[in-house]
C-alpha cells in the first residue's frame, strides 16, 4: 500500500475532511501540531475570512520556532459577519481610522481568546498578523515566503512580565531548558507550559542543587507559577537551617575498584534466573533508516558507543554463588551483524521474521555481551536497524541517550564534526553513590513512609479472569491499542489544567475506578515506573536507573470524581516525594506474602511514556521509529499511555494466560468511557459513572437476559406437572436434607392428599389451612 502523505479525519456522518500534508506537520515544544487544525478553528470564527498558520523563528536569531497566524478579516456585512463577533462595536462600516486601528489592535487578543476555548495551549499561536490579503504566487497558490515576519510586539506574550531577582531568573532559565521554551513570564504556569510530574521531579532536583531550596513536589502543585514557586524556594532556603542536606554529589570512583550491582540489577538478575529466561526483560529498539547510509561509519559509531558506556559492556558472572559485575574489554567492539534482504523475493516477510528472532534471542548474563545490534538492508537507500539490550544494563531513558549519541558519533565520522564529549561518570559511580545514599540514616524517613503507606495492602487484585490463574506466573502476553480521539484529548488537557492535575493523574484515577468496579475492591495498589535520575549528572548516563513506585489508591466511601482526583493527586505526589528508596528495599520493608502465581505488592502497572528519542536528523538520512516492544507480561495488566502532541494513546498489555482479547477490549472501552464521563460531570459519585455503552447495555440487559421460553398457555400448572411425571417419572423432583422424592412419588403423594380433601367435602374456592413441617 502506498502512503500518500495526506492527512484526513472522518466526521461522524462518514464524510472525510482533508487536513493537509504529513510533511506540513510542525513540532513545537515537543508537540506535533497540524497547522490545518488551527486554521480551521480560526476560519470558524464569524469575523475571519482566511487564516494561515506557520512556524517561524524570531527575527533576532532565536533558535526556537513559534506559531504565527496570518489572518484576513471579512468586510463589514460580508456573509453577515464583518467585525461583528470580534468586538462589540457596531459593524456598520462607519467610524474613523482611529476607531478602526483600536479595533484592529485588539484583534490578536480576541482571536487568542477564541482559540484558547477550543485548542490546547501549545496550539495557540504566539503571534497574530492581520493582513488585507494573503500573498499568492503567479499560479494562485499561497506564497509562504512572502508572509511578513511579526514585529516584536506581535511576538510578545500577552501581559509578559520579565523574571525578577536571582531566584526567578535562575528558575526561568531552568524552565526554559526543561520545557523547551524560549522565555518564561513571572505568571507562567509550569504545567500549562507542558510540564508534568516527571519533569517536575527533575526540576526540583536541579533547584535543590543550584539554589539550595529543597522544595517538595506538592508545593509546586500548590504554587505552579514562576513567581509563586520562586517565593516558595526562597522561603524554603531561609528555613533550611537544621534540615537534612540535599542529595550528595556523585563523584568518580577509582577505576581499579571492584564493581558491584545496583539494587535494581540485583533484583532483575534474581528474576531472570527464577524465570529461567531473559526474553521478558529485553529492551528492543527498531529504526527504519531512509537514505544513503555509510555502513562502515555506522559500525564505527556503534563501536565508539560501546567504548563510551561501561554499562553496555557489563556482564554478571557468579563468584561463590553470588553475581558480580565485570566489564568486557572496550576494544572488543559491539556485537553486530548485517543482513542483505534486498535480493530476496519477500524482503518484508523476512524482515518481520528476523526482527522477531533478534528480539527474542536469549542473553547469557554470565558471559554476555548483553547488547547487540543488527542492520537489515532492504535496498541501497533503505535499512532497518535493531538494537536489543537486556534490561539489566539499560532502560527506556537510556535508549534516548544511546540513539542521540549514535547519531552524533556517525555525524562526526561522516562530516568531520566534533564528537560528543566523553562521559565524566560511569554507571559504577552511580552504584557506589546509591549504596552510600541508601545505607545512610537520611532514608529512614522514606522507609517509614512506605511502611505506613503499604501496611495491610491486599495480597491480590481479584479481577475476574477468563481462565483460572496458573500455579506459576506465565509471561505470555498480547496487547490491544487504545487511543482517545482528538476532540476528547483536547478537552481532557483543558480538564486536567482546570483541576490542577496532570494527564497521568487523570488516567490513574480512571484506571483505578475501572479496576475497582471490575474487582469489587476499594483498596488498590498500582505500580508505575519513574526515571529515578535525581541529579543532573545522571541524565546523560546509560544504565538501569528506573525505579518503581507503588501507588495506593483509596476508593472507599462514596467519593465523587473530584474526590478521587484529589486522592490520586495526593498519592502520586507523596510517592514521587519518596522515590529515592529503591523498590527492592520497599518490598523488603513491606514483606508481602510471596507466591509464584503473581507478583508481590501489585499486579497491574501503569506507565506514562514521556521519553522520546527526539528528532533524529543526519545529512541525507531520515529516521522513523518502528514499534519493537515485546509482548511479554510481567504483570496481569500493563497500561502504557502517552501524549504525542496530538492525541493520547498507547496499549493495554495483558497476560494471555488469564484474559481473552474480547475481555481486554471491554476493559479498554470502560476506561475511555470513564474518562469521558469524568469530564462530563466531575461532581457525580463514582458509583453513578456508567461504563457500558448502549450496545453493551442491550447485550447485558436484553440479549443475555432473554430467558423467556414458550409454554402451552392452555394447560394449568398441575397439568404441566403431570406431563413432566409421564416424561421422567424416576427423575428427582424434590431434595430436602437427605430425603429425595421422584416425580412419580411426589405426584402420588399429591394425589392422595387431593383425594382426601375431596372426601372431606372440599370444593373449588374452599379455604384450606395447611400445617406442615418445612421438609418432606
Amino acid at each position: 500500500m502506498y502512503r500518500t502523505g495526506d492527512l484526513a479525519r472522518y466526521l461522524p456522518d462518514g464524510n472525510i475532511v482533508f487536513l493537509g500534508r504529513n510533511d506540513e506537520q510542525i513540532k513545537i515544544r515537543g508537540f506535533r501540531i497540524e497547522p490545518a487544525e488551527i486554521e480551521a478553528q480560526l476560519a470558524a470564527h464569524p469575523g475571519v475570512r482566511e487564516a494561515v498558520v506557520i512556524a517561524r523563528g524570531h527575527e533576532h536569531g532565536e533558535d526556537e520556532k513559534r506559531l504565527v497566524a496570518y489572518v484576513t478579516l471579512k468586510r463589514p456585512g460580508q456573509d453577515g459577519a464583518g467585525f461583528r463577533g470580534i468586538d462589540a462595536e457596531p459593524a456598520n462600516g462607519s467610524g474613523d481610522d482611529t476607531q478602526q486601528s483600536v479595533r484592529t489592535a485588539n484583534l490578536p487578543q480576541l482571536l487568542r481568546s477564541h482559540l484558547q476555548t477550543r485548542l490546547p495551549e501549545h496550539m495557540v499561536p504566539a503571534a497574530f498578523v492581520m493582513l488585507d490579503a494573503l500573498p499568492l504566487t503567479p499560479n494562485g497558490k499561497l506564497d509562504r515566503k512572502a508572509l511578513p515576519a511579526p514585529d516584536d510586539d506581535a511576538f510578545a506574550h500577552a501581559n509578559h512580565e520579565e523574571p525578577d531577582g536571582e531566584i526567578e531568573t535562575t528558575l526561568a532559565a531552568l524552565w526554559c531548558e526543561l520545557l523547551q521554551v524560549s522565555r518564561v513570564s513571572r505568571r507562567d504556569h509550569f504545567f500549562e507550559l507542558g510540564g508534568h510530574s516527571l519533569l517536575a521531579v527533575r526540576m526540583l532536583n536541579r533547584v535543590s542543587t543550584i539554589l539550595g531550596g529543597d522544595v517538595s513536589l506538592s508545593v509546586l502543585f500548590e504554587r505552579p507559577t514562576l513567581a509563586a514557586f520562586a517565593q516558595a524556594v526562597a522561603e524554603r532556603r531561609d528555613q533550611r537551617a537544621g534540615s537534612p542536606a540535599p542529595l550528595p554529589a556523585i563523584v568518580a570512583t577509582p577505576r581499579d575498584a571492584p564493581l558491584t550491582l545496583s539494587f535494581a540489577q540485583q533484583r532483575l538478575w534474581f528474576l531472570t534466573k527464577l524465570e529461567q529466561t531473559s526474553t521478558t526483560y529485553h529492551v528492543p529498539l527498531v529504526l527504519r533508516i531512509q537514505g544513503a547510509l555509510n555502513i562502515e561509519a555506522w559500525h564505527r559509531a556503534l563501536d565508539a558507543l560501546w567504548e563510551r558506556h561501561e554499562a553496555l559492556r557489563t556482564i554478571f558472572p557468579l563468584t561463590d554463588g553470588e553475581p558480580v559485575a565485570r566489564l568486557l574489554p572496550p576494544g572488543q567492539g559491539m556485537l553486530w551483524r548485517d543482513d542483505d534482504l534486498s535480493t530476496l523475493a519477500d524482503p518484508l516477510g523476512h524482515l518481520q521474521r528476523l526482527c522477531e528472532e533478534e528480539a527474542l534471542a536469549p542473553f547469557d548474563l554470565a558471559f554476555g555481551p548483553l547488547v547487540r545490534a543488527r542492520l537489515l538492508r532492504l535496498s541501497g537507500t533503505e535499512h532497518v536497524f535493531m538494537l536489543v539490550q537486556h534490561h539489566i544494563v539499560s532502560d527506556g531513558w537510556s535508549l534516548r541517550i544511546l540513539v542521540k549519541e549514535l547519531c552524533q558519533l556517525y555525524r562526526s565520522l561522516t562530516v568531520h564534526a566534533n564528537p560528543p564529549p566523553a562521559p565524566a561518570l560511569q554507571y559504577r559511580d552511580y552504584v557506589a553513590w546509591q549504596r552510600q545514599w541508601v545505607n545512610a540514616e537520611r532514608l529512614a524517613g522514606e522507609a517509614r513512609f512506605w511502611r505506613r503507606t503499604l501496611a495491610g495492602i491486599p495480597t491480590l487484585l481479584s479481577l475476574p479472569t477468563d481462565r483460572p490463574r496458573p500455579p506459576q506466573q506465565c509471561f505470555d502476553a498480547a496487547r490491544l491499542p487504545i487511543r482517545l480521539d482528538l476532540e476528547s484529548t483536547q478537552a481532557l488537557r483543558r480538564f486536567a489544567q482546570a483541576r490542577g492535575v496532570t494527564l497521568f493523574m487523570v488516567f490513574v484515577a480512571a484506571w483505578s475506578a475501572v479496576l475497582s468496579r471490575l474487582s469489587g475492591q476499594n483498596d488498590l495498589v498500582i505500580g508505575t515506573p519513574t526515571a529515578n535520575r535525581p541529579l543532573a549528572e545522571l541524565e546523560s548516563l546509560a544504565g538501569l536507573f528506573v525505579n518503581t513506585l507503588a501507588l495506593r489508591i483509596d476508593l472507599s466511601g462514596t467519593p465523587t470524581v473530584l474526590d478521587l482526583l484529589a486522592r490520586v493527586r495526593s498519592a502520586v505526589v507523596a510517592a514521587q516525594e519518596h522515590q529515592n528508596l529503591p523498590f527492592e528495599q520497599v518490598v523488603e520493608i513491606v514483606r508481602p506474602p510471596r507466591r509464584l502465581d503473581h507478583t508481590p505488592v501489585f499486579q497491574t502497572m501503569m506507565a506514562w511514556q514521556d521519553i522520546d528519542v527526539g528528532p533524529l536528523e543526519l545529512p541525507g538520512l531520515r529516521f522513523e521509529p518502528v514499534g519493537g516492544s515485546l509482548d511479554r507480561a510481567k504483570f496481569d495488566l500493563e497500561l502504557d499511555l502517552g501524549d504525542d502532541g496530538q492525541t493520547i494513546g498507547g496499549a493495554l498489555r495483558y497476560a494471555s494466560a488469564l484474559f481473552d482479547e474480547a475481555t481486554i477490549a471491554r476493559h479498554c472501552r470502560y476506561l475511555l468511557a470513564f474518562v469521558r464521563a469524568m469530564m462530563d460531570d466531575p461532581h457525580q459519585p463514582l458509583a453513578a459513572v456508567p461504563l457500558v455503552d448502549a450496545e453493551e447495555r442491550q447485550l447485558l440487559l436484553e440479549t443475555w437476559n432473554a430467558t423467556h421460553a414458550p409454554y402451552p398457555a392452555h394447560l394449568c400448572i398441575h397439568q404441566r406437572f403431570e406431563e413432566q411425571v409421564r416424561r421422567t417419572p424416576q427423575a428427582t423432583a424434590v431434595l430436602a436434607g437427605e430425603s429425595a422424592l421422584s416425580y412419580a412419588e411426589l405426584n402420588a403423594r399429591a394425589n392422595r392428599l387431593a383425594h382426601h380433601l375431596v372426601d372431606l367435602g372440599v370444593v373449588p374456592d374452599s379455604p384450606v389451612a395447611v400445617c406442615m413441617q418445612r421438609h418432606a
